[in-house]
């Protein structure tokens, strides 16, 4: 072998090389794991979306059948003019005794 054969084959391994053999494809496996990892997380999150959306409504008719149940169970228009009357007989009652002991000396 001559002095510049030995010289080729002793050098370090020649940078036109390792990008076509290593650094090429490694950047395009890059590329590609992170454009798939990207359309799984798009669809991940249309799902998540999705499932929020449909809960949210699940949620909300929950809250108006539960504010209609108490609307309709808990308080009776007949029952809260009850307690309005019976409020007012005895607050007119307490301003009768003050009335009544601020008159009497």
């Amino acid at each position: 072998m001559t002095e510049r054969q030995e010289d080729v084959m002793s050098q370090p391994v020649d940078l036109i090389w390792w990008i076509t053999a290593v650094e090429i494809p490694a950047v395009a496996s890059l590329f590609w794991l992170i454009w798939r990892m990207r359309g799984e997380l798009s669809t991940r999150i249309d799902a998540q979306r999705s499932s929020h959306n449909h809960d949210m409504a699940d949620l909300r008719d929950g809250l108006a059948d539960f504010k209609l149940d108490v609307a309709r169970n808990y308080v009776s228009i007949p029952y809260l003019k009850d307690i309005e009357k019976r409020l007012t007989a005895h607050l007119i009652r307490i301003e009768a005794k003050l009335d009544h002991s601020a008159t009497a000396p």
